[in-house]
């Protein structure tokens, strides 16, 4: 049931994978959402309202951040790979994105500003990735400290589900299954994941906002088990029919950590978790559904 609360919150990159659920769990929640991006949502809802904008424009989102009570920002750049291949896209992006919405936030006197992060700011893999997160989460903190602009970091682990794409590692893992018969890795694959579905992550994120106790807070955002990404490879191969080949490269690449992302000195962060979650295997068996649906494929052969 939704109970309509009157407040207003503004999802900075509310047409992405992860915004676009937490755009939705807040809907269901009765806030007011708008939805600010780049590019126009799929997802939108009819009570959502959208604005199409660049977080690189300051004005813009000053505009946007009127009459809100709440910000979350998930806009910029988050494949690694690509922060690795284009430092400078990722640091206006992932930096100067994020500081546009903070002083658009100061300014608007936003309750409590909202801060996509990851848990690879706690690592020493992640590379030009890892720093602009550490180096936006600063500029988070400090806006407290120096404007008593309330914040919640939220660092997330590994998500999956609908929604997702070839920059999502379980997306490509089922995707080239079902176009390949085959799934290859970067890795040996005994590198272990916390996985976490988007809709719980969305639950979560939007569940701190109701408690001050999560105000100017660090949080981890994970899932409840760790798993080898050979043990997810063939979880999804065993869930297609016929054979699907397992391929490693057993490269040492110091993008991605292995069996742990902590190990870099930063603000300490809680974890917090909800007591029903969505089973991983029935999590990969729907987004199976999807993809094979969306890409055109057959589940069966």
């Amino acid at each position: 049931m939704i109970v309509i609360n009157n407040k207003n919150v503004l999802v900075i990159g509310g047409a992405g994978f992860l915004g676009s659920h937490v755009a939705d769990e807040l809907t269901n929640k009765g806030y007011q959402v708008s939805i600010f991006d780049n590019k126009p949502s799929k997802f939108l809802q009819p009570s959502q309202s959208l604005i199409i904008g660049d977080i690189l424009k300051k004005e813009e989102l000053v505009k946007a951040c009127e009459n809100k009570d709440f910000v979350f920002n998930f806009a910029g750049l988050s494949d690694i790979n690509e922060a690795i291949d284009e430092p400078e896209k990722a640091a206006q992006l992932n930096i100067i994105g994020n500081l546009n919405a903070l002083e658009a936030s100061k300014i608007n006197g936003i309750k409590r500003f909202v801060f996509a992060s990851s848990i690879y700011v706690y690592s020493e893999s992640g590379s030009f990735y890892r720093a602009t997160k550490q180096s936006a989460e600063k500029f988070t903190e400090l806006y407290w400290e120096r404007y008593s602009l309330p914040f919640t970091i939220l660092r997330y682990g590994s998500l999956y589900g609908r929604r997702a794409d070839k920059r999502n590692a379980i997306f490509r893992m089922i995707y080239q299954a079902l176009k390949e018969n085959s799934i290859s890795y970067s890795g040996t694959g005994d590198e272990f994941r916390e996985y976490i579905h988007a809709v719980d992550a969305a639950i979560m994120s939007v569940n701190i906002l109701e408690d001050e106790k999560y105000s100017n807070k660090h949080l981890i955002l994970t899932g409840t088990q760790s798993y080898k990404i050979r043990d997810i490879m063939k979880m999804i191969s065993e869930m297609l029919p016929g054979r699907i080949s397992l391929d490693f490269n057993n490269c040492d690449s110091n993008a991605h950590y292995t069996m742990t992302p902590y190990s870099y000195s930063s603000k300490v962060g809680k974890k917090i978790m909800i007591n029903e979650f969505v089973d991983l295997g029935q999590g990969i068996l729907d987004c199976i559904q999807e993809i094979s649906h969306l890409e055109g494929f057959s589940e069966n052969g």
